[in-house]
């Protein structure tokens, strides 16, 4: 706890910086009030959202000074309640938000960590890392953070150490109004990857946590269902990341240097012979159009790896799947499909898409699977063909 002559000097630096801080809130009437006082040390803007309380909580709240109260009846979870006070937070002004949990076991000392952060590194949203391995550290919170966090590295390509951690700073202008599908706890996982997605920096800063023992300590964290939740989100998190966010990520990389280093790393001076390096484009644009939606990049990295073909030749090529490409293979599928199989060609390109599909999936399925040998074929044989006209010769350097 900082001592009275440095409290006005943080208030104002919070203050300079646009910060204000959300207190999301659920019958924790006996460590809220000590939560807002010890906040208040640090900055002056506070924001309560009282998620339909049934304890003393809203006694509490009636009697303390300079705090902005929202409230309603019904308990609606974590995530809404945070959305909610980001929101007023945001509606008020506010670059900054940031969030602290109401049951005491975080320091509002801490604070200063994220002031300090901020100040040299604007617009990040910064997540406080804890100690995992402190001895009062509940095994289900480990356990829970380590899930979180390789479903994170899984979703963005970033590596975090606690994704779970409800203190932290949200630069609210860059991140706007961020769609969201979820208002429980799993909102806290959510919200990260997006911003990761909209290319927000992500970072830890160590912080304090305390845990009271265990027949003081206050959860409303249900494993079973909670759980649940989080791996759902998870599972439409993946799709979402595979199907658009690492193609858009590929496409937006593609620049003349980009493709120049590529070609000269991995084709031009190569050690593999032309007959592989063929081999590795032609599956991958095999992997890239068979009817594995969200899954190609995963299935060409791991299937090239057990042919021992190059990894990276075969996930660049299974890309043929990216968004600008979907319609003119759904609809070469849907056709090639149609005249295998003898049955009408009835939908016309503009009306092709996932959903039109699977009206006619038997018909879709065999035509993908024909359409990803011959394309798959044909760009091993061109890419063989120019390779060897081309007299590349592989490099042993």
């Amino acid at each position: 706890m900082a001592d009275s002559g440095t409290k006005i000097p943080w208030i104002e630096r919070a203050r300079k910086l646009g910060c204000a801080v959300v207190i999301p809130t659920y019958n924790n009437d006996r460590t809220l009030a000590e939560v807002i006082a010890g906040v208040g040390h640090y900055c002056a803007d506070i924001f309560v959202v009282n998620d339909g309380s049934t304890d003393r909580t809203a006694e509490v709240l009636a009697s303390t000074r300079n705090i902005r109260v929202i409230a309603y009846a019904r308990n609606r979870g974590k995530g809404y309640a945070l959305r909610t006070g980001l929101r007023a937070a945001r509606e008020a002004g506010f670059r900054y938000a940031l969030t602290i949990d109401s049951d005491g076991q975080h320091y509002p000392d801490d604070i200063t960590r994220f002031i300090e952060r901020i100040e040299e590194h604007p617009d990040a949203l910064l997540i406080g890392a804890r100690n995992l391995t402190a001895d009062n550290m509940p095994s289900k919170n480990t356990f829970a953070n380590r899930f979180s966090n390789f479903w994170y590295l899984v979703e963005t390509g970033q590596r975090l150490d606690d994704t779970q951690s409800g203190f932290r700073l949200y630069p609210l202008r860059r991140l706007g109004r961020l769609r969201s599908l979820c208002s429980r706890y799993e909102f806290e996982v959510e919200v990260i990857v997006r911003a990761a997605w909209r290319g927000v920096a992500v970072e830890n800063i160590p912080v304090k946590v305390y845990y009271a023992p265990e027949g003081e300590r206050v959860s409303h964290f249900r494993p079973l269902r909670d759980f649940t939740r989080i791996s759902l989100l998870n599972s439409v998190l993946v799709l979402e990341a595979l199907l658009f966010y690492y193609p858009w990520r590929f496409f937006r990389s593609l620049t003349r240097e980009n493709i120049r280093r590529f070609v000269r790393n991995h084709i031009t001076r190569s050690p593999e012979s032309n007959s592989r390096l063929a081999a590795a484009m032609g599956w991958g644009v095999f992997c890239g159009i068979v009817p594995i939606w969200g899954y190609q990049m995963i299935f060409a990295g791991v299937s090239a790896h057990f042919m021992r073909l190059n990894k990276l030749v075969a996930i660049v090529f299974s890309n043929i799947s990216i968004p600008p490409m979907i319609p003119f293979i759904l609809y070469g599928s849907y056709w090639l499909g149609g005249k295998m199989l003898g049955l009408p060609i009835t939908l016309s390109f503009p009306d092709i898409s996932l959903r039109s599909m699977a009206e006619c999936l038997a018909q879709y399925l065999v035509g993908s699977v024909a359409l990803a040998a011959l394309a798959g074929a044909a760009v091993w044989a061109a890419s063989w063909c120019a390779m060897t006209l081309l007299k590349r010769t592989p490099c042993h350097e």
